[in-house]
Formats: C-alpha cells, sequence, structure tokens
C-alpha cells in the first residue's frame, strides 16, 4: 500500500465525484453501483484515517465531518452511520475491488487514483479449510447481487463464518431484507449447528422464508437458544429463576419465540374446583390470533408433563378463549427429551402440543463451518446470472 498525501478537500472531492459517477450509471444497474460506490467511500476513508496527514486534526470526529460536509455538497446517502458501515463493508468484502475494472461498473473512471488519492484493497483470504477458521470468500458477482440493504445486515454479523452462513442462505433463498433479519434474529446459525438433521433444518427454515405461517405449529422450533439469560454461569437454577430471566429478558424472548408473539400473563391461574395450578407463561398470536401456553422445566421432558398441559389446553379451550381465537397451542420447554417418550405421551391427543428443548449456551461453531463451504461451492458451480436480490430500496 503506497504512501499517501492527500488533504481533507480532496478527500471529500473523490467520494463526491465517484458518487456521481454512480448517479450516471443505467437504471438496471443502479443496484451494482450503488454497492460499488459505498465500497469506495469505504476505501477513501480507511485510507485517509490511516495515512493522511489531517487524522490528527480530525481524529474519531472524521466522519460526522464528512457527513456535514458531503451534506452541503448535496451527496446523498452519506450520514455518519452510513459512513460507518461503508468503512466496514470495504474491510469484511476486499474482494469487491475485483469488480471494479468490470463492464457492469465501467462508468467509475480510474476510482483507485483520484487526485492524489491512491487506494488498494485488505487482502482477501485465500483459505476456505475449516482448520484456518477463515471461510471462503464470497465471489465478488456474488456480491453484487445482494442488495445494499441486505449488506448492512450482514455486516451487524460480527463472526466471519456466521456471515457466510446468512450470505448462502440468502442468495439459496433469494430473501428479503425481512426474511433476512428474521433469520437472524431466530438464531438460524446457531439452531442449526445444534441439530442433529442440520440440512433438513436448513430446508425447513428455507420454506418458512418463502412465505407466512399459518398456524402457530409453523413457528415452534427445536431447540430454543435462551443463551440471554445468562443462566449459563450457574451450576443449578429453578423454574423460577428461569422465568424471572426470561421476564428481565422479555423483549429478546419474544424475539426468540418468532413474529407476532405478543405476552399475556405470567403465572396465570387455572381454578378447578378447590384446587388451583399455575401456568408459566402465556403468549397471544395477534397474526394468527391463537394463544400460546408455555410451561418451563428446569429438567428432561417426563410423561407426566404432557398430562400437565392437556389439562391446561382443555382447560383454556372450555373457559379462556375468546370470540374469533382459534384453539390454544401448548409448548413444554425442557432442558432434553427423548423423542420417543414424546410420541407415546403427546400421541392420540386432540389438541396441538409441542416439547423443545432450551439451551442456556450456543453451539460450537466448528460444527457448522464444513456445511458452510460445501454450500457454497454448490452454489458458486449451479447459479446462473440474474437480477440481484431487490427490496425497492436501493436509492444511491
Amino acid at each position: 500500500m503506497s504512501e499517501l498525501h492527500t488533504s481533507y478537500p480532496a478527500l471529500l472531492d473523490q467520494i463526491a465525484h465517484v458518487h456521481q459517477q454512480a448517479q450516471v450509471g443505467a437504471a438496471g444497474a443502479v443496484n451494482s453501483h450503488l454497492i460499488i460506490r459505498n465500497w469506495l467511500i469505504g476505501a477513501y476513508l480507511v485510507e485517509y484515517e490511516q495515512k493522511g496527514e489531517d487524522r490528527a486534526r480530525y481524529g474519531v470526529q472524521l466522519l460526522q465531518h464528512v457527513a456535514q460536509d458531503l451534506k452541503i455538497r448535496s451527496v446523498n446517502g452519506c450520514s455518519r452511520q452510513m459512513l460507518e458501515r461503508m468503512r466496514l463493508f470495504y474491510v469484511a468484502y476486499p474482494q469487491v475491488s475485483k469488480t471494479i475494472s468490470s463492464p457492469s461498473v465501467s462508468i467509475f473512471n480510474n476510482p483507485l487514483v483520484y487526485k492524489g488519492l491512491q487506494i488498494s484493497c485488505p487482502p482477501v483470504s485465500k483459505t476456505g479449510s475449516p482448520s484456518d477458521r477463515h471461510p471462503s470468500p464470497l465471489p465478488p458477482e456474488m456480491v453484487l447481487k445482494l442488495s445494499w440493504t441486505h449488506l448492512v445486515e450482514l455486516l451487524g454479523v460480527d463472526d466471519s463464518w456466521e456471515r457466510a452462513f446468512y450470505e448462502n442462505e440468502c442468495l439459496k433463498g433469494n430473501w428479503s431484507k425481512r426474511q433476512l433479519q428474521r433469520q437472524i434474529g431466530s438464531l438460524l446459525y446457531e439452531r442449526t449447528g445444534l441439530s442433529s438433521g442440520k440440512q433438513s433444518l436448513i430446508e425447513h427454515a428455507r420454506n418458512q422464508a418463502a412465505q407466512a405461517p399459518t398456524q402457530v405449529a409453523d413457528l415452534i422450533r427445536d431447540p430454543y437458544v435462551l443463551e440471554f439469560t445468562g443462566l449459563s454461569e450457574r451450576s443449578h437454577y429453578l423454574e423460577k429463576d428461569l422465568e424471572k430471566a426470561l421476564l428481565e429478558h422479555l423483549q429478546t424472548f419474544l424475539l426468540e419465540l418468532g413474529t407476532g408473539f405478543c405476552f399475556e400473563a405470567r403465572q396465570k391461574r387455572i381454578t378447578v374446583g378447590n384446587s388451583h395450578d399455575y401456568l408459566d407463561m402465556v403468549f397471544y398470536h395477534r397474526i394468527l390470533r391463537c394463544h400460546l401456553l408455555i410451561d418451563l422445566k428446569t429438567r428432561p421432558f417426563e410423561h407426566g408433563d404432557a398430562g400437565q398441559m392437556n389439562f391446561y389446553l382443555n382447560y383454556w379451550k372450555d373457559q379462556m378463549m375468546g370470540e374469533g381465537d382459534g384453539p390454544p397451542v401448548g409448548l413444554l420447554l425442557c432442558t432434553a427429551r427423548d423423542q420417543t417418550k414424546v410420541e407415546y405421551s403427546t400421541g392420540g391427543l386432540d389438541h396441538q402440543l409441542f416439547v423443545s428443548r432450551y439451551l442456556v449456551a450456543l453451539p460450537d461453531p466448528q460444527k457448522l463451518q464444513q456445511l458452510i463451504e460445501t454450500d457454497r461451492v454448490v452454489w458458486e458451480q449451479h447459479h446462473t446470472p440474474d437480477v440481484p436480490i431487490s427490496n425497492n430500496e436501493v436509492k444511491p
């Protein structure tokens, strides 16, 4: 990387120049032009910060100064937060440099050298071996198939293997930005690592991403990852400790449950005759219009647990269902389960009753590395060129 001798005005000139070039691009290539523009702006910022002679003057406030001055020059889409994402994009996706001279972005006139500001790019990892702990980089033409809004979501994933996993799935499933957000929020990566049937779980997630759920059963997961509770640091905890931790992190738990759930009650009293039972947690799905009854167990599943939940479901259906509500769904959250015991215990029941495991710690990421690499190779060998994934949000 050559030594740079440039000034702050030259930095602004270069960003404004590449922005203007991107704006005159053909409408059909607007996504790739936007991505290249943002990558170049990130490159200019990184090079300027590392070598520029004005760095001491601006320090950590550089991005705020740049954002304000670009606004004066009518350069849109360059807020301080967006400039930070562009800088991260340059570092995370160095392979984009290979597209600079390609015909699809030929409108950019020698963007790597301008008014004394010369940039190269960070090295691209050439090793894809899981033992090297670095996934093979997404080919640059595949990066351009993603929209900028997809890339912003991916940049929020710090682990390179996890990011590669979501890159693969986003491209294969043609996910929208919201679908990508939902899968990241539901910890699909971690859940896949914990599953013994990784490929089937991924296929199920792809099918779910392609269509909206029609019943709460479509949203039931196994396992649920409750790392946010902090209970992994304890050698022993009670059901009331788990319930308290879930309530203290209710927003995160709602994300883990899935889209559309609303919290309704805790320790809901069920009174039959002169005896009282207490249901740990009750949620309502506002779209599917039915209740989810959750019973927490800090031990493996036992057959008696199914009978208890069936009792709750019968009571709820008879006494608590409102007009327009669908039948309630029961979910037993346990530390472990024997599938055969679950099938014998729930067989013949009229209600939807599910038994899922929960974990308070995340899996070893190495369990997923080979799957990610294999998926990427298969995708690269069989993909056909088509239009980029779009969310109708591409605005330079």
